[in-house]
């Protein structure tokens, strides 16, 4: 089996942007989206691993599954999706996959499943919601440390950033607390960076995003025949962390049975695998995250007090955006950068009504929603520069120089039209022409899924093909 080679069953738009990170770390991506194509890719090629969609036109990973059975050396199948349920995720375990994951797809996960001889690529430095010093900025000689950026200079910032210094090099358990967007998992990963763990995995596991009993096996893993469909011994995310870093997000979101589990590894260093016998050590720094008000969940029951305590031994409580003063323009000009160097755009400027409109707005989203709102707007600035009628935030930010541009190129649009005839202006179209248009326009909005197509259109896959056929019997290239 090919250890440099992935297969992904999926429509191309949702997967080419994990591409650029495999090829750096030496891998092929190969890319299929039917059965008949993906099984012809695995006999010629023998990939690693295959990432398949639940179901796409010509393609069910059931039936991929069921020929996985018959065949020797089948490489693992890990199904992902955009949304799931856990009766979905069971069912796909029991037919033999190797795992059920909720998009997107990130390298930190991937190669946790990858085989042992693998290659990796180095990482590259990571912008951060929050500040730089000199002292933090991505180190020469290649080392780990330090390559975490964190952008900021208000002095709430600088202050959870410079107890974050402090105790990066400890194993003490850190409560990483504050809104959603501002930076909580950015700051973990500064943390592990700067450690003596830097080398070692950081491993990350969203506790709101599975049900109880998934998240037990994903974290303490589950021997062969624990459950339906355990197949096979799957190590868990302490496992697989051991020696480095995990990060437990949203922390008050993971069932009080649970918890309780998780209190024993922080205070013995020990678990059972779910239907396992032998006792597994483990030498893990936990990092833990929540959105929440930590205090007010444990006075409702709903979560353990000694385990706030055991996690809250280093309390890091980050700002809010709304909170953070010049930081929304330094943040906002990081990522303007950032964009304009991606989409390969010239440097663009601020407006001085944009700036203000950014220091006024309350920023619910925190850095999350202005780092979406910069890649925006510099996608609708174009050659700049950035106004507020970019952030397409509401109607009150469209000037009245604005509005007389807009005017004044749609007056030329029209004025170098040719003018329509009366039978032109009059006329209503066949049925079957408007049927035509509006399947030609679905598909085009989908990206020529026909899936997708169908059920924007309210019919099934099967009718979809039938007129798609016909309008090539009329000589239509589709």
């Amino acid at each position: 089996m090919s250890a440099k080679t992935v297969l992904f069953i999926a429509e191309p738009q949702s997967v080419t942007a994990i591409f650029p990170t495999l090829q750096k770390a030496g891998l092929q991506a190969g890319l299929a989206d039917n059965l008949n194509g993906a099984l012809g890719f695995i006999r010629k090629s023998n990939p690693c691993l295959v990432f398949c969609r639940p179901k796409l036109q010509g393609f069910d990973a059931r039936a991929l599954l069921e020929k996985a059975d018959g065949i020797d050396e089948f490489p693992p199948v890990v199904v992902f999706a955009a949304s799931g349920s856990a009766e979905q995720a069971t069912e796909f375990l029991e037919l033999g996959a190797r795992d059920y994951w909720i998009e997107p797809l990130v390298w930190e996960k991937i190669k946790l499943i990858l085989p042992p001889d693998a290659p990796e690529p180095e990482p590259e430095p990571a912008t951060a919601p929050c500040p730089p010093k000199a002292e933090h900025r991505p180190s020469g000689n290649g080392s780990p440390k330090g390559r975490f950026q964190i952008i900021g200079r208000h002095i709430a910032v600088l202050r959870v950033l410079a107890l974050a210094k402090q105790v990066a090099g400890s194993k003490a358990t850190v409560l990483i607390s504050g809104e959603s967007g501002t930076g909580k998992e950015m700051f973990a990963r500064y943390l592990h960076h700067n450690s003596d763990r830097a080398d070692k995995p950081f491993v990350a596991i969203n506790c709101a995003a599975l049900p109880e009993h998934l998240l037990e096996s994903e974290l303490f893993g589950h021997e062969k025949g624990a459950f339906t469909g355990a197949i096979n011994r799957k190590l868990g995310k302490f496992e697989l962390a051991d020696g480095g870093t995990i990060l437990l997000d949203e922390i008050t979101e993971m069932d009080l049975g649970l918890q309780a589990k998780l209190l024993r590894v922080l205070q013995e260093s020990e678990f059972d695998r779910v239907g396992g016998v032998d006792t597994v050590k483990v030498d893990v720094r936990v990092l833990a995250t929540t959105n929440r008000r930590i205090e007010e969940t444990v006075k409702e029951g709903k979560f353990r007090q000694d385990l706030y305590y055991r996690l809250n031994v280093i309390p890091l409580a980050l700002p809010a955006l709304k909170d953070r003063g010049d930081d929304v323009l330094l943040l906002a000009e990081f990522f303007t950068k950032k964009f304009t160097a991606a989409y390969g755009l010239g440097g663009l400027a601020f407006t001085d009504e944009a700036r203000k409109w950014l220091m006024n707005y309350d920023w619910p989203g925190n850095v999350r929603e202005l780092q979406n709102l910069m890649e925006r707007a510099v996608l609708l600035a174009g050659a700049g520069p950035i106004r507020p009628r970019h952030f397409l935030m509401g109607d009150e930010q469209w000037t009245p120089d604005d509005l007389s541009a807009i005017d004044a190129d749609q007056q030329a649009a029209c004025e170098t039209a040719p003018p329509a005839t009366p039978d032109e202006a009059m006329s209503v179209m066949p049925l079957h022409e408007m049927e035509k248009r509006l399947i030609l326009k679905s598909l085009e909005e989908t990206t020529g899924n026909r899936t997708r197509a169908a059920e924007l259109l309210g019919i099934s896959v099967r009718t979809l093909r039938n007129k798609l056929n016909e309008y090539k019997k009329q000589g239509l290239e589709i």
